[in-house]
């Protein structure tokens, strides 16, 4: 099977050929309500988008082309929307407003806040949360900044408003995570300085941009993404007697680590055929599914998720607790309080729905420990309108004994709207 084009690489994709002085072509672009929501802002500004299924074609504006938008522009449900275009918004010289929908405008921006004002720009919001009024300013002062909390988002944020500021803009991680932007804007012809070194006994990362920067006109493809994948690839796995191949998905090594740790509860996946696209690593992921088996010694303790892999781990989290649920010893997930602030409080909607189901969880501040194997059985999930939950407890209802009702299930759409419409493709195979 081969998966839609990757969120997260699409968003970037489109404002970053924005940006760019010329007609970029995008091949495999996200058909996702988020990624929607990134090209209907685009529009507002002032660029010109032209979609023939799942091609887009993207006339860049330039850094000084954005024209004023004659009203508030609607992020929908995306985060990285808001976040990522607060940064070229910064570098502007009029004023905008980012809000999207109740969700969104729950969820913190102060963390972007901060720099961009450190930058210059004049940022005014609704106690840390959207709606953002940004009044730019052309060009930006250069600064170096350490993220406090692990963020690609943060860091593209900085990256992006960096490209209009004068001087060496450096973003400083403590915990590695995407690094989608960096790829991009190599690929649109900025030079990005990147290194990892060691600070204090572990490694950190940087990332600079040396601005005011001009970017050139690409065509390319978008990989499939790895995290819709993730929910095929667990249901495969964890389904006795199963097989399943994933063709041309994205295997970046900041995104394809729930694989391994998939692969350390004891499942089947193999990835092979690795090569580079658009200057993104894709590749071929086999499965075959669990023959139940996986109690040697190295299973009958609970698999520990915590520390610097979590930031790269985020969205596959959920996932991972119902994976934890059928393997011997389970597993524990730390340092994860970042998921209670996403589309919904993630830690608390997983434990709720997994003991729903019949298994043992014991709720952590920032995170949760899944009590190993259990039979599953069906119940009525409530994903909170957080389309991760839903798609993760689909594939609970998979395994489990009984019927499973996924309610509101339509909030697939914000990532994935082919959701079920491939699921019931592979089930038919």
């Amino acid at each position: 099977m081969q998966m839609p084009g990757d969120k997260s690489i699409s968003h970037r994709a489109a404002m970053i050929a924005a940006l760019a002085e010329g007609a970029s072509r995008i091949r495999n672009f996200s058909n996702s309500a988020d990624c929607k929501s990134t090209l209907s802002c685009l529009k507002e500004l002032g660029v010109s988008i032209v979609r023939e299924g799942g091609d887009l074609s993207i006339h860049g504006v330039g850094s000084d082309g954005f024209c004023s938008p004659r009203g508030p522009l609607d992020c929908g449900n995306s985060g990285t929307t808001m976040r990522l275009l607060a940064g070229i918004l910064a570098g502007q010289d009029f004023e905008s407003t980012l809000t999207g929908d109740e969700s969104l405008r729950s969820r913190p921006m102060a963390r972007i806040i901060e720099p961009l004002q450190m930058m210059g720009a004049s940022m005014s919001s609704h106690d840390g949360r959207a709606p953002l009024v940004i009044r730019g300013r052309k060009p930006l002062q250069a600064i170096s900044y350490e993220l406090l909390v692990a963020s690609a988002q943060l860091k593209a944020c900085i990256l992006l408003a960096g490209l209009n500021a004068e001087g060496r803009t450096e973003v400083v991680e403590n915990e590695v995570t995407r690094d989608h932007t960096e790829r991009m804007l190599r690929e649109f012809g900025v030079q990005i300085e990147s290194k990892t070194v060691e600070k204090e006994g572990k490694n950190v990362g940087s990332a600079a941009v040396t601005g005011p920067c001009t970017l050139q006109a690409r065509d390319l493809s978008v990989p499939g993404d790895i995290s819709s994948a993730a929910y095929f690839i667990a249901a495969a796995a964890l389904l006795p007697g199963s097989s399943l191949q994933v063709r041309d998905v994205g295997v970046n090594p900041t995104r394809a680590l729930f694989v391994k740790q998939l692969r350390a509860l004891g499942l089947d996946i193999r990835i092979s055929d690795v090569h580079e696209q658009s200057s993104e690593a894709v590749g071929v992921i086999s499965v075959r599914g669990s023959d139940g088996q996986n109690s040697s010694a190295e299973f009958d303790r609970p698999m520990t998720i915590q520390g610097l892999i979590v930031a790269q781990l985020i969205d596959e989290l959920p996932l991972l607790a119902v994976a934890g649920s059928q393997v011997e010893g389970g597993i524990e997930i730390r340092d994860a309080a970042e998921l209670r602030v996403k589309e919904s409080d993630r830690i608390a909607t997983t434990a709720m729905n997994l003991r729903a189901m019949g298994a043992e969880v014991d709720e952590l501040d920032d995170g949760l420990r899944v009590g190993g194997r259990a039979r599953l059985r069906g119940a009525k999930i409530d994903p909170r309108g957080d389309h991760r939950i839903a798609m993760a407890f689909t594939v609970a209802g998979l395994l489990a004994e009984g019927e499973t009702e996924v309610e509101g299930s339509e909030c697939v759409a914000v990532s994935f709207p082919e959701f079920f419409d491939l699921l019931e493709s592979v089930i038919e195979h």
